[in-house]
């Protein structure tokens, strides 16, 4: 199960066409998962999901819960996927989270190290 759903997505890009799912759904695990890289931890759905998890031992170090802000972030990231859809974008997006994500994700991640 996805952290946000596509349903949340489409109304978060005021999407109501179903020809545009298969896009967004792309565009919405990229999302995830460069939220869930930054934060540098796993990331699930659901206290049920992290407790399989961990009793599995495959959780990793410092598990943790989707709550609001990450779900922010996510759909930040996703609308900057969407509206930038073209590879021709300016050299600091590429390389940069939007801000608003950054400042969204930033107090739940675990140090990167050296």
């Amino acid at each position: 199960m996805p952290l946000v759903s596509l349903d949340v997505a489409k109304m978060h890009l005021k999407v109501d066409e179903v020809d545009e799912d298969a896009g967004i759904a792309i565009y919405l695990g990229a999302a995830e998962a460069t939220a869930v890289e930054f934060l540098n931890r796993q990331v699930f759905e659901s206290e049920a999901a992290m407790a399989v998890a961990v009793a599995a031992d495959t959780a990793g170090a410092a598990p943790m819960v989707v709550n609001p802000a990450i779900q922010a972030a996510i759909l930040l990231i996703l609308g900057h996927l969407y509206e930038h859809r073209s590879d021709v974008v300016a050299v600091r997006d590429i390389f940069e989270l939007p801000r608003g994500s950054l400042s969204l994700l930033q107090p739940y991640r675990k140090c990167m190290g050296v």
